[in-house]
């Protein structure tokens, strides 16, 4: 199986207890009609489990109906199965009880016991563990992956790593007035200019003679 489906297919894995034949087992399955969504239980014998790696593997479920002999093929890891409850285990000596659908009555029984609700508890705690031990190995081999083959130069990678690196701090640069553009100066030194020379030329004008009064 080529590694990207792989890596697809762990993220819709779930956490589902350990199932094997002989076990009496109860699904809460999700059933859709029309707008309407109900869950319907359906408990019975584990006559198969399937061989299908990841999300592909199933499990078979037998009951007794009414006389009738009813079997269900459950994915493992389906969003519309809702829970898995095992009930009773059961020593069988074969990997597939086809047989069983030859036998009915006190011929079909098999050397059961309940499941308690501590022995839920433990395997619960045993498959969180399990999913941790799995997480953890995941990111170690990643670790080593990328230890092994570095991001060449140029690389999306090495530039992302790059970016990734805190920038030096700069030094202020001291703040200087703009300069004002020659422009804006010479009309004031044109109006200086001008107001000198007529000082001047009020200066140099004769006072006008002042007439006697008779």
């Amino acid at each position: 199986m080529h590694p990207l489906i792989q890596e697809e297919q762990k993220k819709q894995l779930k956490k589902v207890p350990e199932i094997r034949a002989g076990y009496t087992v109860r699904v809460s399955q999700r059933i859709k009609e029309g707008e309407k969504e109900r869950v319907q239980n359906f408990e019975g014998l584990v006559i198969r489990v399937g061989h299908g790696e990841g999300i592909e593997g199933t499990f078979t479920v037998r009951k007794i109906v009414e006389g009738i002999g009813v079997e269900k093929i459950f994915p493992l890891h389906s969003p519309n199965v809702k829970k898995i409850v095992v009930i009773k285990k059961a020593k069988v000596r074969r990997s597939k009880l086809y047989y069983m659908r030859e036998r009915s009555g006190k011929s079909a029984r098999l050397t059961e016991r309940h499941v308690t609700a501590e022995e839920r508890a433990v395997e619960d705690a045993k498959m969180e563990e399990m999913v941790q031990e799995a997480v953890k190995a995941e990111e170690k081999r990643k670790k080593e992956e990328e230890a092994a083959n570095p991001p060449a130069e140029g690389s999306e990678q090495a530039e992302s790593a790059e970016g990734s690196k805190p920038v030096a701090e700069t030094e202020p640069v001291a703040e200087t007035t703009p300069e004002t553009p020659e422009e804006e100066k010479e009309p004031e030194a044109e109006t200086k200019e001008v107001e000198s020379e007529l000082a001047e030329a009020e200066k140099a004008e004769p006072e006008a003679p002042k007439e006697e009064a008779v």
